[in-house]
Formats: structure tokens, C-alpha cells, sequence
């Protein structure tokens, strides 16, 4: 039932924004969201971006059932036409959790808040790829239902390959420090890509996947996979939609819906 919901959500939302008349734009925002892998453009000196949205999860576990609400959201602030300094949470999150012995429980709270940097190394354009790195680390932050107890972070690789006037490539590759439920500690390797298309100047529709490997400390690898849509309102706002789902491993959302919306100042 809860696919079903999250593909309506979606196709809902590519009909409100396909409905949306605009003209083209030149030198549009180019958001980190939607989507799993990151792009490697800078939002230029002196600009300012807020990328945020509303996503929401489902989990089942036999009788155990688990839903997920939070606010992803990430702020890019310009320092030259390579650099930017980035902070990125879920900001607060609603779970409610539910079994047969046990019931219904709910429980809210804050997440955890990373501070970073993106470089780019070189901009991307139709005869040559783009190239940049995120580092992101997160301290010790978070309420304690959903916070860590050490500080945590990740490096990736990022690029872009314009691979005609219609599809874009975007890979990340990275490692990652990260802690599981109990507290521990643990290396894992992190790959994305996303497949894009552009069906008009304004309209973008993409597929892309996330692995981790390791998930836990004790893990095997974790996989998803989601599909979505992008509007570009003005070349400073763009609207978005996506589902997706976990395919591989004991960590992923069963499903997840997202919506979203970018600023750029």
C-alpha cells in the first residue's frame, strides 16, 4: 500500500510540474538534490543555496513496521568559483514504530548536523567533464533517539559527463567513517550514480543508485534505488519529486517518497 501511495505522490507531482509553463533559462541553479549522487558544480562566489525537503520512509521487519519522517536539507554557501562551504542535516525526524506486542510508540527528535566543503575542480560542459570533492564531517550532534555519541564524515569523488545534448552521467565514488546503533565505529565505501535526461530546458527526469558497503560493522552491503523529476521555476528555483526503494541489504527503507524544493539567492 505504501508503494502505491509514494508512486502516486510521484506521478502527481511530475503532472503539476509538466503542467507548469516557464521559459527557458540560462545559467540555472544546479541543486545537489534530487537524487543520491552529488554533481560537482559550485553555486559560485557569493551565492547562497538552500536545498530542502520532506521524505518519508517505510521499514518492515516480520510484524515489525516502521515509518520514517524527516526534513533533508542542506545549505551551500558560495566563496569563489570553486569552493563553497556546505551544512547538511535531516534536521528533525518523526518515526512511529508498531508490533504485536508492544503496539504503537512514537518518538521525535533532531539529527545530526554535518559541516563541509565541495571543490571543483573543473566545470563541465559539452566537450569536457566536470570533476570536484565533498568532505563532510559531523560531529558529535543529534537528540539521543536519532544522534550520535561520536564524530563521524565521508570524502567522495564527484563528476559529471555531459553525454549528449539530452544525457548526463553524474558518479561518486568516497569512504566513510560511520557508527551503527550500538555505538560502534566502522570504515565503509560509498558509490552513486545518476543517470539523467533532459526532456525539455526545463524538465529533468533521472534514475540513480546508492551503495554502501559496509552498512553495519558486522554488515554486508546495502543498495537502493529511486527515480524522479525536476522543475526549474526560474533559473533560482527549482521543484522536485522521487521514490525509490531499498533492493539489497538490512538497513534500507522498504520504499521512501521525497519532495523538495532549491533557493538560490
Amino acid at each position: 500500500m505504501q508503494m502505491k501511495q509514494a508512486v502516486y505522490c510521484a506521478l502527481l507531482g511530475l503532472s503539476v510540474l509538466s503542467g507548469l509553463a516557464a521559459p527557458a533559462f540560462a545559467d540555472d541553479a544546479n541543486p545537489d538534490r534530487p537524487g543520491i549522487a552529488d554533481g560537482s558544480s559550485v553555486v559560485g562566489g557569493g551565492r547562497f543555496q538552500v536545498e530542502s525537503g520532506l521524505q518519508r520512509e517505510w521499514r518492515k521487519d516480520g510484524d515489525e513496521r516502521e515509518r520514517l519522517t524527516y526534513v533533508p536539507t542542506l545549505l551551500r554557501m558560495g566563496i569563489d568559483d570553486h569552493w563553497e562551504a556546505r551544512i547538511e542535516s535531516n534536521v528533525y525526524s518523526w518515526r512511529k514504530e508498531s508490533d504485536p506486542v508492544n503496539g504503537v510508540s512514537h518518538s521525535v527528535g533532531t539529527m545530526p548536523v554535518s559541516l563541509g566543503v565541495k571543490y571543483n575542480f573543473q566545470e563541465s560542459d559539452d566537450s569536457k567533464p566536470g570533476y570536484g570533492a565533498i568532505v563532510r564531517v559531523f560531529p558529535r550532534s543529534g537528540s539521543d533517539t536519532f544522534g550520535t555519541h561520536r564524530a563521524t564524515g565521508d570524502a567522495r569523488l564527484v563528476a559529471d559527463f555531459q553525454l549528449n545534448d539530452k544525457w548526463s552521467l553524474n558518479p561518486n565514488i568516497g569512504v566513510a567513517s560511520n557508527e551503527d546503533d550500538d555505538g560502534n565505529q566502522y570504515a565503509a565505501a560509498l558509490f552513486a550514480a545518476t543517470l539523467s535526461y533532459a526532456a525539455s530546458k526545463q524538465l529533468n527526469l533521472f534514475v540513480d543508485t546508492g551503495m554502501q558497503s559496509r552498512e553495519q560493522r558486522h554488515g554486508g552491503s546495502q543498495v537502493i534505488v529511486d527515480t524522479g523529476v525536476a522543475y526549474m521555476l526560474s533559473p533560482d528555483l527549482q521543484l522536485d519529486a522521487s521514490v525509490g526503494r531499498g533492493v539489497h541489504g538490512a538497513t534500507p527503507p522498504r520504499v521512501f517518497a521525497s519532495a523538495g524544493v532549491s533557493v538560490r539567492f
